[in-house]
């Protein structure tokens, strides 16, 4: 699975050109030249990482910054900031804010891919390929194979793929509808009820005896990965 980039940034030509360079090194790139359209996009389908510029028509950089950290399902989207500002105020401000790093214009295509590779190795190792792990579950993405307890379990092309979003996302909540964008496709149709049959197999499978359940139900919100779920 690619990872995801959204890039909000008003100059279009630069736009161009990080679009340019990142899906030439293999990203899926969604971009916004406005701030309060870039919010919503973020928090619709959150993406796996947000290239953010600090000034944007209507909404700033700090503050989609901002809304995204109080946003549930983008809480932990990592941010890196791309602005002018140079001065160390602005740059302690924007990580203050949340933002996970900031880079200063101009800069360099591969320093930008440089630093996004670093981040998603730190936050989502999934995407660099190395095996995943939460509590007593380990995920192999090579070998397709998943262990809880040395305990080696049993599940199908589905279960793996959800199970496997929700290890590259840790405690995140994903309503219905997100899970089936990440994990189904966006041009699958498929009724929201099938992803609750596919929660369930992926429950029974995991909760081996003497294991606690980690599927988190959130009424009305949807599921999450989390050792809190009991």
């Amino acid at each position: 699975m690619k990872p995801r980039i959204l890039l909000i940034e008003d100059d279009l030509s630069l736009t161009e050109l990080i679009r340019y360079n990142l899906e030439h090194e293999g990203f899926v790139v969604a971009s916004s030249t406005d701030g309060e359209e870039g919010l919503m996009l973020a928090q619709e389908t959150p993406p796996d990482l947000v290239l953010l510029d600090w000034m944007l028509p209507n909404l700033s950089g700090i503050e989609i910054c901002r809304r995204l950290r109080r946003h549930e399902a983008t809480a932990n989207v990592p941010v890196i900031m791309v602005t002018a500002r140079t001065e160390e105020a602005d740059r302690i401000r924007g990580l203050d804010t949340g933002a996970d790093d900031y880079i200063t214009k101009p800069f360099s295509p591969r320093e930008l891919i440089a630093r996004i590779h670093a981040i998603l190795r730190r936050i989502r190792p999934a995407l660099t390929g190395q095996t995943l792990r939460y509590n007593d579950i380990m995920l192999d993405g090579t070998s397709h194979k998943v262990t809880r307890s040395d305990q080696q379990i049993h599940l199908g092309p589905t279960e793996f793929r959800l199970l496997r979003h929700f290890m590259e996302n840790p405690s995140r909540v994903f309503s219905r509808e997100q899970l089936l964008d990440s994990v189904w496709g966006h041009d699958v149709y498929v009724e929201l009820r099938t992803v609750d049959v596919h929660i369930r197999r992926l429950r029974k499978a995991l909760n081996i005896e003497g294991c606690q359940d980690v599927i988190r139900t959130v009424r009305a919100a949807g599921y999450a990965l989390d050792s809190d779920a009991a």
